[in-house]
């Protein structure tokens, strides 16, 4: 592998910035200059703000803060609670897809009627992905009422061997279905509860070693990688009721090229999953000349006061990584080099989906 080596913009299907609401904890500026550090080029923001992303007027307002503030290029989710499906058809083309809450997480919008969740497959265009957080029967659920709807589902954050099992059985019986696994899932464990405490707080929860191994033997069957990039403050972290969610966006390339550099996967699996196939799967084409440039031999440790992202702190702070984002390049532009951001707000566009 050369030294140098020249790889296409990454995208981050899941991320949450915050923004707006919350830009305590993350802003699109912040958080998108934490992608383009961590050689991200495109991010897909989610709907769960502290005023959910259910109305027009609120997918406006997020609309606004991104084309101000973001520095890579973006997509935005639609979200629902079953009682704005009239308003799906109107939304459809401004947004990546729709997500959908069938397991606790942060915001508590999860949909628990059956029928309302039968309504939202039913009603959601089809040419359109509907993203689910789903955990246990619940992914269940969703399997079956995309195969009853002809939907694209797509299962986030899968992260243990139960759910990808389910998943697997589903692929094989030519459901269109595809899902993602984070880093923190392929990397940590549920034992670092005990060290890291409330920092390891995350949904769907750590899973053990043998799901972990699971999920790496079978990276064929997964079809994107993303960070569910959850910024939250140190001081919530260190709380008696922390909150759940891990940053990382700045740290997913890094990771997985550290992976490669030990022959985990191969760089062909890592384009696969964090650049062909969010494009696939989402419908639209990145500029050619959105490309990022790595440092494959460099070494280098993880250090919370490097990091852009508002939040100021990673769970992966003291690990040594092989391979470093030394220029990033969007649509033809030096947006990032030697770890300074070169571009000002509002310099990143709204991707444009195919119809």
């Amino acid at each position: 592998m050369p030294k140098i080596l020249r790889l296409p913009g990454f995208i981050d299907i899941h991320v949450h910035l915050r923004d707006p609401g919350q830009t305590n904890k993350e802003d699109f500026y912040t958080g998108t200059c934490a992608a383009i550090a961590g050689g991200v080029t495109s991010v897909f923001d989610m709907p769960n703000n502290l005023e959910p992303i259910f109305s027009i007027e609120a997918l406006e307002k997020k609309e606004r803060e991104a084309r101000e503030k973001a520095v890579c290029d973006y997509g935005l989710y639609f979200g629902t609670d079953g009682k704005n499906t009239e308003l799906f058809e109107k939304v459809a083309r401004r947004v990546v897809g729709l997500k959908l809450y069938l397991s606790l997480t942060t915001g508590k919008y999860v949909v628990g009627n059956p029928d309302l969740v039968s309504l939202i497959f039913k009603k959601w265009p089809k040419k359109k992905n509907i993203v689910v957080h789903a955990e246990d029967e619940s992914i269940d659920l969703a399997i079956r009422l995309a195969s009853k709807y002809q939907n694209r589902l797509h299962i986030t954050h899968v992260s243990n061997k139960y759910s990808l099992k389910k998943i697997i059985k589903a692929k094989k019986e030519g459901l269109k279905i595809t899902c993602d696994v984070t880093p923190h899932h392929l990397f940590l464990t549920e034992d670092k509860l005990k060290s890291m405490k409330g920092f390891a707080m995350v949904k769907p929860p750590l899973a053990s070693e043998d799901d972990v191994d699971f999920l790496w033997e079978n990276l064929g069957f997964i079809d994107c990688i993303a960070t569910d990039h959850a910024p939250h403050t140190s001081e919530e972290k260190k709380g008696e009721i922390p909150p759940f969610g891990l940053p990382g966006v700045e740290t997913m390339v890094p990771l997985m090229l550290n992976a490669v550099s030990q022959e985990r996967l191969s760089l062909d699996d890592l384009v696969r999953l964090i650049n062909v196939n969010p494009q696939k799967i989402f419908g639209f084409k990145q500029d050619k000349e959105t490309y990022i440039e790595v440092d494959t031999q460099e070494k280098y440790i993880i250090e919370n006061k490097n990091l852009f992202t508002k939040c100021g702190w990673s769970p992966y702070a003291g690990w040594e990584i092989r391979g470093k984002i030394k220029n990033v390049f969007i649509r033809g532009t030096k947006v990032f080099s030697e770890g300074k951001v070169l571009v000002k707000e509002g310099f990143g566009k709204q991707v444009q989906m195919d119809d």
